[in-house]
């Protein structure tokens, strides 16, 4: 049974739209200019207009909605200003008068005429109660370097589990794209997938055994689960509480649009990196412009589950972006469009550098694999056992192995992920960046 409460583009699942909020946020605890300095940009997009603007429907048709949504985008921005500029105090006061109209005024009144209209659940007062949470992020080390994920609340830290059970094996060794290689990363994929699956959830309701997850001790009795030889056909997540490989099967554990990519560094070293989505977006809401995405599909109905459905409950999402450190300082940032395939992708990626040596320019153009052998993200599609994706460009011997380990392999000539990938040389202060728009940017 589909468990999930609605079709992605439909209005009852969409979340309280907090791009507007964080953008707010940021700029007030780590920006110096004002919104409509940051904004300014953006407008002159919108004015300059461009092609007709598509939504998706429940069939995963894209029909064109004859709405202006840039000239009505812009005018909303321009309302903010507004607020902005007759906002007194200091300049958080003014910020937050941004936010205030945003999600406290007449903007938000327009949104909730329209929710109404629309048969939505979102109200005013769930607008008025969004905040912006600034979190501390998840991190593991691999190899000397540490690498940064957002909490439980996305798919990120298996990210982390993967790479952590990775470093158990001579990567470099094995060869890159060799059998060995892409059967033991997708081997530890698997099992980091398995985990993410059965435990995470929102750690505001649930608790997430995250430390436990990528403890030394629990890498330890997981890491021999992956043979060498022969492909897992299973789903197997471990047992953190009692410190076991595996669970025993739990009735509570599931049955077996749009992604932004955005990696930006500045001239005094500081890096952000965001995936934002509208995933399959609902149309522009009345005249205000404000396209609201449908990440509540990825809740879930399964009683007990991390991430079953709660109000006020964040969805367990795909969204992942990724830091990478070296002491102490950031030399990778990366951000992937996939659902899924994200991290899939952006572990490969990182292998590629610190495994093999490779800059964005050569990593993001690499042959990549990937695998559906775990629940779907948009629905709870059941996991694909054993399943193996790999480019057509994988030397046809690798894949005539891996199929002869168990692999259900499948090849295609598309990209595994949609990346962008920046590095910041330590030595020079140039970064590198390569993605669907990449460059070469001085300090």
């Amino acid at each position: 049974m589909k468990a999930f409460l609605c079709v992605s583009g439909d209005v009852r699942s969409a979340a309280v739209p907090a791009a507007l909020d964080a953008i707010v946020t940021l700029l007030r605890l780590y920006g110096t200019k004002s919104f409509e300095d940051a904004v300014r940009p953006t407008l002159a997009i919108l004015d300059a207009g461009g092609p007709t603007w598509y939504t998706d429907t429940s069939e995963g048709r894209r029909v064109e909605t004859g709405q202006n949504w840039q000239a009505e985008l812009a005018v909303t921005f321009r309302k903010l200003i507004e607020a902005e500029h007759k906002a007194g105090g200091s300049r958080s006061d003014r910020l937050q008068a941004v936010a205030d109209r945003f999600y406290r005024g007449d903007i938000a009144d327009a949104l909730e005429r329209w929710y109404i209209a629309q048969g939505g659940f979102l109200r005013k007062a769930d607008l008025a109660a969004h905040k912006t949470r600034v979190e501390d992020p998840v991190h593991a080390g691999y190899r000397g370097y540490t690498v940064y994920k957002c909490g439980p609340w996305t798919q990120g830290p298996y990210l982390l589990e993967t790479l952590r059970l990775l470093e158990g094996f001579d990567i470099k060794r094995m060869g890159f794209l060799s059998a060995d290689y892409i059967h033991v990363v997708i081997e530890a994929m698997k099992l980091g997938l398995a985990d993410r699956d059965e435990y995470y959830g929102d750690p505001l309701f649930v608790d997430v055994p995250m430390k436990t997850l990528l403890s030394d001790d629990y890498m330890r009795i997981r890491r021999p689960l992956i043979d060498a030889t022969k492909a897992s056909l299973d789903v197997r997540p471990g047992d953190p509480e009692h410190m076991r490989p595996l669970k025993a099967p739990s009735p509570t554990s599931p049955a077996p649009g749009g992604t932004t990519t955005m990696c930006v560094a500045d001239r005094w070293g500081n890096v952000i990196t965001a995936t934002p989505s509208g995933l399959g977006s609902t149309a522009g809401v009345g005249d205000t412009g404000i396209i609201h995405g449908s990440r509540l599909v990825s809740l879930n109905t399964w009683k007990g589950h991390p991430n079953c459905i709660q109000p006020g409950k964040r969805p367990r999402v795909t969204l992942t972006p990724t830091l990478v450190l070296k002491d102490g300082k950031p030399v990778l940032a990366i951000s992937v469009a996939g659902g899924d395939l994200q991290d899939q992708a952006a572990i490969q990626l990182i292998l590629d550098y610190v495994e093999f040596g490779m800059l964005p320019e050569r990593a993001v153009s690499e042959p990549r694999f990937a695998t559906t052998h775990h629940t779907g993200s948009f629905g709870q599609d059941k996991p694909r056992l054993g399943t193996l994706q790999v480019n057509i460009r994988v030397d046809e011997s690798v894949r005539d192995e891996l199929k002869k380990r168990g692999h259900a392999l499948t090849t295609t000539r598309g990209g595994v992920g949609d990346v962008n990938m920046l590095f910041l040389d330590p030595k020079s202060h140039v970064a590198f960046g390569a993605g669907p728009a990449a460059g070469k940017v001085s300090e």
